[in-house]
């Protein structure tokens, strides 16, 4: 068996990060004439000047240029950061009733100006980021002002939570879905993970009692009605009072939950909730490895109990199972979570980053070959899932290395 070392994997990780992410989304990406964005890109990097655009993959370009900015301090990564943020309040922010509407024609008319609260999680940790690494009053208080907002309007008090979706101008829509695949329902783990991760960020940067407050909620509701403590699966859709929907699992979602709620516990500072949230993504990281995970390491993009039912391999689980073992190392010190992010990452390097073009392919088949529908830059397919990998192996791994 070949020996992993912190250091070698995190010379493959970041030397992907900086030699090929990062460097690919500003090359082909940034529309810079229109002061805007490319919204798709094939394989071949052929741009669709056509489609729509959404406030959702600006959101997460503004994330990942403002956490490189902050790590590395790099003229580029500021310059791309700015144009995201120029980007988001340009054409995705609604002056009128708040909040960043979903979508934008390619002429720059508002398409879609639903208020989809994923959407605003997005923002608000984009916005608080890009506080963090550029020391920006204005990004701080757009981001405080869209917490606000969601408090107001999609926080549902009967039963804790929010709510999926919203019209314009916040009131009740019919259908909350947040995609064609999606299930209309009016709660979803998705949606709760990603606001838990939104207003973690937001309390490191602005640590106010009544943001303390919900996301201390946030947490405890992720526990104790999103996590099935029987079999340590994340449950997907739910009714108002939080009976689930569907029995289907995710298994990306479930490892990226368990990193996520650590980073939560860490940020509200109580021993008690860090230990349960430490001891559930170890569990999470066990079951996954059991139950999702291929034999050349990648992760399934889903099951339900009677095994797996979509056995194809898309890039965002594979990055976040990278980090969600190197999270189950971190708390535990076991050797083998370090090696199965090694395996993972083995397969994210022979089977999805693009050689020739640059970047990752957005997904493969069990066997490996490619998805000729998947483009390499879409509504969804953005770098935040593996650029944060590559920053998160960084902080993780640097510190092993110098441990070790």
């Amino acid at each position: 068996m070949t020996v992993v070392t912190p250091t070698d994997l995190l010379a493959a990780i970041e030397a992907d990060l900086r030699g090929n992410i990062l460097p690919f989304w500003i090359k082909q990406v940034a529309n810079r004439p229109a002061r805007t964005f490319h919204g798709a890109l094939s394989n071949d990097l052929t741009v669709d000047p056509a489609v729509e655009r959404g406030a959702l993959l600006t959101s997460r370009i503004l994330w990942t240029y403002a956490a490189a900015l902050r790590q590395y301090g790099d003229a580029a990564y500021r310059a791309m950061a700015d144009l995201a943020h120029e980007d988001l309040m340009a054409h995705y922010h609604d002056a009128g009733q708040g909040g960043f509407y979903w979508s934008i024609a390619a002429d720059g008319a508002v398409l879609r100006d639903r208020k989809q609260v994923y959407g605003q999680a997005f923002a608000i940790y984009a916005l608080s980021e890009y506080h963090a690494a550029t020391g920006l009053r204005a990004p701080l208080d757009q981001a405080i002002t869209v917490f606000q907002l969601l408090e107001r309007h999609a926080r549902e008090p009967a039963h804790g939570g929010y709510l999926e979706a919203f019209a314009r101008d916040w009131s009740p829509i019919t259908d909350m879905r947040l995609s064609a695949v999606d299930q209309n329902d009016p709660k979803s783990q998705n949606t709760m993970l990603h606001v838990m991760e939104a207003y973690t960020r937001l309390l490191n940067v602005w640590p106010d009692p009544g943001l303390r407050r919900a996301l201390r909620e946030i947490v405890e509701l992720m526990l104790t009605r999103i996590v099935d403590a029987r079999t340590a699966h994340l449950g997907l859709f739910f009714t108002v009072d939080w009976r689930r929907t569907s029995d289907r699992i995710s298994y990306g979602h479930d490892i990226e939950a368990a990193w996520l709620l650590t980073r939560a516990a860490a940020a509200l500072g109580e021993p008690a909730v860090t230990a349960r949230t430490e001891a559930l993504a170890l569990r999470i990281a066990e079951v996954t490895l059991a139950e999702g995970t291929d034999t050349d390491g990648a992760i399934f993009n889903l099951g339900d109990p009677t095994g797996i039912i979509d056995p194809s391999k898309e890039w965002w689980p594979q990055a976040e199972a990278v980090v969600g073992f190197l999270e189950a190392f971190r708390i535990s010190g076991e050797a083998r979570y370090l090696a199965a992010a090694a395996k993972t990452w083995g397969f994210i390097a022979t089977r999805l980053i693009d050689r020739q073009q640059g970047e990752w392919f957005r997904g493969v088949t069990r066997e490996g070959v490619v998805n000729p529908a998947f483009e390499k830059v879409s509504f969804w397919k953005c770098p935040y899932h593996n650029g944060r990998l590559g920053l998160e192996a960084v902080a993780r791994l640097g510190m092993a290395a110098t441990a070790g």
